[in-house]
């Protein structure tokens, strides 16, 4: 019988809260800005982790910029999880940009346009 919340979901869960805390505390660099961390997808072998990211207050070129930065600070991040984590290995970090945030916050924009200048029904 297969257990509800494997290995892979309880990797990638306390490695989001790691990385948002390591993120938070540890990464003193100006050039990064408000980032948070949405989503990480663990491999099945652990090997590779995906961290899905969003950037506030930032506009397309500053997002690819902090993405690549990220990317770049990769290893000095994945040192710092490896301390704080109790496993053997430690995942290759590739940070990504997720589009969910801005896709959504135009949902809500176009429906709070509809909502306060209502189509004019057809005669």
């Amino acid at each position: 019988m297969a257990r509800e919340f494997g290995r892979n979901a309880r990797v990638s869960s306390q490695m989001q809260k790691e990385l948002s805390l390591i993120l938070q505390r540890d990464i003193d660099d100006s050039r990064l800005g408000f980032v948070t961390i949405n989503e990480v997808v663990v491999s099945k072998d652990l090997a590779v982790a995906k961290i899905y990211v969003t950037v506030l207050n930032s506009d397309d070129q500053s997002k690819r910029d902090n993405i690549k930065l990220l990317n770049e600070l990769a290893p000095m991040i994945r040192h710092e999880l490896a301390k704080r984590m109790r496993l053997r290995h430690i995942s290759t970090l590739r940070f990504h940009y997720d589009t969910s945030f801005d896709t959504g916050m135009r949902v809500a924009e176009l429906l709070s346009d509809v909502i306060h200048n209502p189509p004019e029904p057809n005669d």
